[in-house]
């Protein structure tokens, strides 16, 4: 009895405990179990196509990896993962980018359950909304739209795969490669033609080319801009939010491959001696999935150190908010400058197509901003001490696992146990997002501020 009693009482307490618990916490914290759960599954023999354990770090590393849609892998997929072990990564991709809220919701729905309130609190939270209106037929839409995409991306990559590979194989090559193009995760099966070559075999392609950079631009945009372009028939315009969005898109995609053309044009270790097509088409490629996707047709490695910059650049800004995009996100970045090129004016107020930008979101993005740099300098700085690397490529690996981008330049592998723990660390709040863990566990809620100090000044500049 006294058993019993003590369970109930575990079981009370278990309860009070997770009804108290904010939104953001449960987005923390579910995250974190989807992550254990599937570097449990990865762990089983059954796992591996040689039957034997990985090992839980292993797991552990490819798992976060997976579910954060980074990329970054200790052992290539194909090589070291059975059919089982990759449908485990495939999943954690789906679940990692889509949201684990849109999966729950999905099954809600199928089982005609009923939304409360705190579900729509964590939606809103997931896709990044200020309200939380509309959230259930957002979900509606973003579902009818990833299976259309997703289901395209697959059709067009099985009928390519289909001319070199049996049927079945171009089926699953297609299907895997669509679902982690889109959820900008970077994970690839070709691996039986080069190991850890990423799509180096199909870099001459134009329609493995095209068809992932559109899948990545798709995945990176944004549900909400989703929906605004949906409705754009019936609305006749576009809020300030999607023009910036598909502004800022357009000018990093052609304005980091006019760069990437710049600098590595004449470089013989990647595009130096390929076609003018050929050169185009991969520099357009590389400014693409530096935007979090991890994909190369190139190795990362051999970049001239002003290229590595330059993808440092497009990774720390990444992708846009609400999508399947990590990075600091386009909106975010562009309030910086924007702030700052106002400030230089003397101007109080900063606005864009016509409209002013709240203080509060401005010091929200600064503060993103600087913890982002920080953050990255010194995951740069721990893993050029600990393994002896230059400092761009210890940079670029930590931009690349905070940005849940999974581009390196091959460093990945070589690191101690401790510097790959930090790249787990830093794959899991670039995805959870820095704000939402800071908010959920670091801040306690305080009242409006009834009082300032007195007001000082320093000097600046």
């Amino acid at each position: 009895m006294d058993v019993i009693r003590t369970t109930e009482k575990l079981k009370k307490r278990a309860q009070t405990a997770i009804r108290g618990l904010k939104p953001p916490q449960i987005v923390v914290l579910v995250f974190a179990a989807i992550v254990l759960l599937g570097a449990a599954l990865l762990t089983l023999p059954i796992s591996s196509r040689d039957g034997q354990s990985s090992g839980f770090f292993t797991a552990l590393f490819t798992a976060t990896s997976a579910t954060c849609v980074t990329g970054l892998t200790l052992v290539d997929t194909w090589v070291q993962w059975s059919g089982f072990g990759q449908a485990v990564i495939l999943l954690l991709i789906q679940i990692g980018g889509l949201g684990f809220m849109t999966i729950l919701t999905i099954f809600m729905l199928l089982l005609r359950r009923r939304i409360g309130m705190k579900e729509r609190l964590m939606i809103s939270q997931a896709f990044c909304l200020d309200s939380m209106e509309g959230t259930v037929r957002l979900i509606r839409h973003v579902i009818a739209g990833v299976f259309v995409i997703e289901g395209a991306g697959t059709l067009i990559l099985t009928l390519r795969f289909w001319v070199d590979y049996p049927f079945l194989t171009s089926l699953k090559l297609g299907l895997f490669h669509s679902v982690s193009a889109f959820c900008n995760a970077g994970f690839d099966l070709l691996g039986f033609v080069q190991p850890g070559g990423s799509l180096m075999p199909y870099q001459s392609d134009v329609i493995v080319n095209v068809t992932i950079m559109l899948l990545i631009v798709l995945g990176g945009l944004g549900f909400f801009v989703w929906e605004e372009l949906r409705q754009l028939h019936r609305t006749k315009q576009l809020s300030v939010y999607t023009r910036l969005v598909l502004s800022l898109t357009g000018l990093l995609v052609f304005g980091g491959a006019l760069g990437f053309a710049c600098l590595e044009w004449n470089n013989p270790d990647t595009i130096g001696s390929m076609s003018v097509g050929q050169k185009l088409m991969h520099c357009l490629f590389q400014s693409v999935t530096t935007r979090t996707a991890g994909f190369f047709t190139v190795d990362q490695g051999n970049l001239t150190e002003a290229s590595k910059g330059l993808s440092i650049f497009l990774m720390l800004i990444g992708g846009s908010s609400g999508s399947t995009a990590g990075g600091l996100k386009t909106v975010t970045f562009a309030i910086v400058p924007l702030t700052a090129l106002f400030a230089l004016r003397g101007k109080q107020c900063v606005s864009i197509f016509h409209r002013t930008i709240s203080n509060r979101q401005i010091r929200s993005a600064f503060a993103l901003f600087a913890m982002f740099l920080c953050l990255i300098f010194f995951g740069g700085l721990v893993l050029s001490a600990d393994s002896g690397l230059s400092l761009s490529n210890t940079i670029f690996e930590s931009v690349s696992a905070l940005s849940t981008v999974g581009l390196t330049t091959g460093i990945t592998t070589t690191l101690s146990a401790g510097a790959q723990l930090l790249l787990i660390v830093y794959m899991f709040f670039g995805r959870v997002g820095i704000m939402t863990i800071g908010f959920g566990f670091l801040l306690s809620n305080k009242p409006d501020e009834l009082y300032h100090y007195v007001q000082t000044e320093f000097l600046i500049g």
